[in-house]
């Protein structure tokens, strides 16, 4: 590296720690990033560099496994370098003005597999508190409820849903949207039903309440379904929103009915929901290259 982009270098991380006062472990940070912008190009001065040259140097470094986290971290140090030349040199231009790094996946959410989830809900509530822990789980997974949805309920809606098969909660922004409930999950409900007002308190009006007698917390439902799937055995971490996954999933996957999936969620948008078609054609290959002659590999190889 040529003494002129060290010294250069050097002069913006000494500005970084004296004057914008960022420690000296952030500072190391940007100048690993900027070293490895130099790095691509050992003969180009900082004067040569144009948008072109860090276009490259982006896709270089994408080709090379760099994450889109990572890549957007070092185009900001490249930029904020480039900056504080401009400052010093009003007529250069800043190469990295106007550039984006590569959007980042979003993240699948989790499901359970149908195996899993059959595994889940194999075991019967024996104590009171299992029968309310097994109710609830099946509620989440065979309506698709968020936990808030779920802890909000009142003893009124068990009732209805065992009446009609159906759920009635209100959503995020207020809206109401009524999902169906399946035998499995009724059939849980009413044993806890049967029961409960061996814990409720008088007068408390919850669908699920704690040992206190009062409505159960989300916190609550969160631990209990995370002991639940403990002493099931799956060797899988189980909260509610894994429930939901699994259910829009697994839904998905049986109907292929996107729109219908979209409304017993509760999506706005149906974008929100195509997420859900990545997970169904990820089972779909793995089916396919189990299944299909053409895409097995052969043994030994």
């Amino acid at each position: 590296m040529s003494d002129t982009r060290l010294t250069e270098v050097a002069s913006f991380i000494d500005h970084l720690v004296h004057e914008r006062r960022l420690s000296r472990h952030t500072a190391l940070a940007y100048r690993r990033d900027i070293d490895s912008l130099l790095a691509l190009y050992p003969a180009q001065s900082l004067d040569q560099f144009d948008a072109d040259l860090i276009r490259s140097a982006i896709a270089r470094l994408h080709s090379r496994g760099l994450a889109p986290r990572s890549l957007a971290r070092a185009l900001s140090a490249w930029r904020a370098l480039f900056d504080w030349r401009c400052r010093n040199q009003p007529e250069l231009p800043n190469p990295c003005a106007g550039l984006r790094p590569p959007k980042r996946g979003r993240a699948l959410p989790k499901a359970l597999s149908p195996d899993h989830a059959a595994a889940l809900f194999a075991g019967e509530g024996e104590s009171l508190l299992e029968l309310r822990d097994l109710a609830l789980a099946e509620l989440l997974y065979s309506a698709g409820l968020r936990l808030a949805e779920l802890c909000q309920l009142d003893v009124e809606a068990g009732g209805h849903m065992l009446r009609d098969g159906e759920v009635s909660v209100l959503g995020k922004g207020g809206k109401r949207r009524t999902v169906p409930v399946g035998s499995k999950a009724r059939a849980a409900l009413a044993l806890w039903l049967d029961r409960r007002d061996k814990l409720a308190d008088a007068g408390e009006t919850a669908l699920f309440v704690s040992e206190r007698g009062t409505r159960l917390s989300a916190r609550s439902v969160q631990a209990r379904l995370a002991r639940w799937a403990q002493v099931s055995g799956i060797g899988v971490h189980v909260h509610p929103h894994v429930l939901r996954h699994s259910f829009a999933t697994h839904v998905l996957q049986s109907s292929g009915d996107l729109r219908a999936v979209q409304e017993m969620l509760g999506h706005a948008s149906i974008a929100t929901t195509q997420i859900y078609t990545a997970l169904d054609f990820q089972h779909l290959a793995r089916v396919y290259d189990q299944a299909h002659p053409r895409a097995r590999r052969k043994s030994g190889s």
